[in-house]
């Protein structure tokens, strides 16, 4: 259960940076980039913390980001419209992780506010319901 609580201020802790930095006009490609970063560390903490929540939770026990999307759409932390939404960020954020490009860097930063507001609300709904376990 301790482990859960971790993953979870983890989460929520990496999504507070993305929230920070987004706030922040880029003006350079410095400031785009280490948006991208944390909303790499941002996906990678909430991923996992579902891995732990569906395990504690649900019995699940998942070894992918798509499978751990697709386990909380099934169990109800995410909605049938956000996991599809999901599903999409993970694209994003593996061309961000396995690929350089200035003009895909342009186009994920475009999308991050977006990716922000799933982060949150998956994040939320994982702790929401932590509190009954």
């Amino acid at each position: 259960m301790e482990r859960v609580e971790e993953r979870l201020l983890q989460a929520r802790q990496a999504v507070a940076a993305l929230a920070e930095v987004l706030h922040i006009v880029p003006s350079n490609a410095i400031l785009r980039d280490s948006a991208i970063k944390r909303f790499e560390l941002a996906f990678e903490a909430t991923w996992k913390a579902a891995k732990s929540v569906l395990f504690v939770s649900e019995g699940l026990d998942v070894s992918s980001p798509k499978g751990s999307i697709r386990s909380c759409r099934e169990a109800g932390y995410l909605s049938e419209s956000h996991a599809t939404e999901a599903l999409l960020m993970v694209d994003d954020r593996n061309l961000a992780v396995h690929t350089y490009n200035e003009e895909l860097a342009k186009q994920i930063f475009v999308r991050l506010k977006q990716h922000l507001c799933l982060l949150q609300t998956w994040v939320a709904s994982l702790s929401t319901s932590n509190r009954d376990i």
